[in-house]
């Protein structure tokens, strides 16, 4: 299993997704997408919305597993690996806070704006060049777990099948996993198997990237601080990223009219520039490439 995993992360460092493909017939990510749209759509309304909430998460399940497990057990292991590729993001997000470091380096905050309201969802209309480096690397710190480690994980622990479980759980928490009136009861379900699915790999995340930094900073504000964060997972790989860098994350942010007061991961430290961002995604370059010898090895044993 661990072979499929190394596979798709090598393909998908040398090819990624690319846009003509996505543009001509879209994205395992997306074709889940459309899925749970239209369950949300016909099944949250009216009476007993978790109990369809979870009717939704068992349907969307077997939709991505049962044809994955088909497929590998058809095909053998190589062609599962290719299958699995487009579900590791490596190279996506690493382009995507490129996107953001080239004008946020040449003083063009409105494009660095624009760049980062592609990969996160508050209010930035107001962020400066600290606001927008802090932004970014929360969005890059998270989603090295989220888009990279645990696919990654879930793949060497389940080959296709686990990879594709996996991202059909985690399309399904960013899409009806939050605590707004529409999906507090509806979401709920798959929101806490998001939570669960994200247990390890957080955890795993922040080791590799304070492995990758070298610093023992990085474990000691991810073990410290990031009990304090919002989110039970995300706060290992943000906190491991601010301590490696030697900066401060999180803390307040707007959402349309609201300020979300969320508490300093590393407090005390100053806050990111562009240098750091350029710091940090160097940083998850490395810490992927230490994922990718793990992977070797177990494959080799």
């Amino acid at each position: 299993m661990a072979a499929i995993a190394l596979t798709a992360l090598i393909l998908d460092a040398l090819i990624g997704w690319p846009a003509a493909w996505f543009r001509r017939v879209g994205h395992p990510v997306t074709w889940a997408g459309r899925l749970i749209a239209a369950l949300d759509r016909g099944l949250n309304r009216g009476a007993a919305r978790r109990a369809k909430g979870a009717m939704t998460v068992v349907l969307v399940l077997a939709a991505a597993v049962v044809p994955a497990a088909l497929l590998q057990a058809w095909l053998g292991p190589w062609v599962a690996a290719v299958l699995a590729w487009p579900l590791v993001a490596a190279r996506s997000l690493d382009q995507h806070l490129r996107a953001v470091l080239v004008p946020l380096r040449a003083g063009d905050i409105a494009g660095a704006r624009a760049a980062t309201a592609m990969i996160v969802g508050r209010d930035l209309r107001r962020a400066d060049a600290a606001a927008l480096s802090r932004a970014s690397l929360e969005s890059l710190a998270e989603n090295a777990s989220d888009g990279i480690i645990a696919p990654l994980f879930w793949a060497a622990v389940g080959g296709l099948p686990g990879i594709a479980a996996y991202k059909a759980i985690n399309t399904m928490d960013s899409m009806i996993g939050h605590r707004t009136p529409r999906h507090a009861d509806f979401g709920m379900v798959a929101a806490r198997l998001d939570d669960a699915a994200n247990l390890i790999p957080a955890r795993l995340t922040a080791g590799l990237i304070a492995l990758a930094s070298g610093r023992r900073a990085a474990w000691t504000v991810a073990w410290r601080d990031a009990g304090a964060h919002r989110s039970p997972n995300a706060g290992w790989p943000e906190g491991a990223m601010a301590g490696a860098l030697g900066i401060r994350l999180s803390g307040p942010r707007v959402y349309g009219d609201r300020v979300a007061e969320e508490p300093w991961l590393n407090a005390g430290a100053p806050d990111p520039g562009p240098a750091d961002l350029a710091r940090g995604i160097a940083l998850i370059r490395r810490a992927v490439a230490l994922a990718g010898l793990g992977l070797l090895a177990l494959a080799l044993i």
